[in-house]
């Protein structure tokens, strides 16, 4: 298996139709073996009815139903799952476009072992963010470079190619449930040796992100604290 394509879905139903058509298009032009695992996450709405029915038509979906732990755990058990000799995670809107793939698979060829794409890196363009999520963003990051990972730029960009092994040995370590995750993994990949690489790429914002600036803001500081002092 070439390619293991890994998707947290949480609530979902609107945008996950057309994002699936799309990474379907693309992976099967793509070239190579491939499978595209799609997570639910415990959602309520109808989410695993829409990945069920890409299961029964699609042979190279594979689908997991969880209950609502949070994207991290979601994201956990597809990569424990994965059989791929690269693995990419990507969030279920594809705010970052599947054909940025490309790029990443770059990055690992010239002997990363992790590719990130990133919104900061020189190059990278970002469309239609909003100003107070580009100010929260850049803050936390801040708080990343000071407590964990100096000299990353962008660890929340929902667009990541891992070598295979790599992802699966990470992944089995990792702690953090909800959207700090990126911080854990990228923490255990540099600890363990194995070279990052941030990749500059497109990202288009959706306007339907989840990600609320006050609540989860708060808790993602209080991971990285975690982070830091207890891995």
């Amino acid at each position: 298996m070439d390619l293991s394509v890994v998707v947290p879905c949480y609530n979902e139903e609107a945008r996950l139709p057309v994002s699936l058509a799309r990474v379907a298009s693309f992976l099967e032009e793509h070239g190579g073996s491939f499978e595209l695992i799609l997570v639910d996450d415990g959602s309520d709405d109808r989410t695993l009815e829409i990945i069920r029915e890409a299961e029964r038509r699609l042979p190279y979906v594979r689908v997991l139903s969880l209950p609502h732990r949070g994207k991290g755990a979601a994201l956990a058990q597809g990569v424990r799952r994965s059989r791929g000799r690269l693995v990419l995670l990507s969030d279920a809107d594809f705010s970052t476009p599947i054909e940025e793939l490309t790029r990443l698979e770059e990055a690992i060829a010239e002997g990363a072992d992790v590719a990130i794409g990133s919104r900061a890196a020189p190059g990278a363009r970002e469309v239609d963010q909003p100003l107070h999520r580009r100010l929260m963003g850049k803050t936390f990051n801040l708080l990343v470079q000071a407590l964990l990972l100096p000299g990353i730029w962008d660890t929340q960009c929902g667009f990541k190619l891992f070598r295979g092994p790599v992802a699966r040995q990470l992944f089995d370590q990792l702690h953090t449930t909800g959207f700090a995750f990126d911080v854990e993994v990228l923490y255990l990949a540099r600890r363990s040796g194995h070279r990052v690489r941030e990749v500059p790429v497109r990202w288009i914002n959706s306007p339907s992100s989840r990600v609320s600036p006050l609540r989860d803001a708060r808790n993602m500081a209080l991971d990285l604290l975690r982070i830091r002092f207890t891995r």
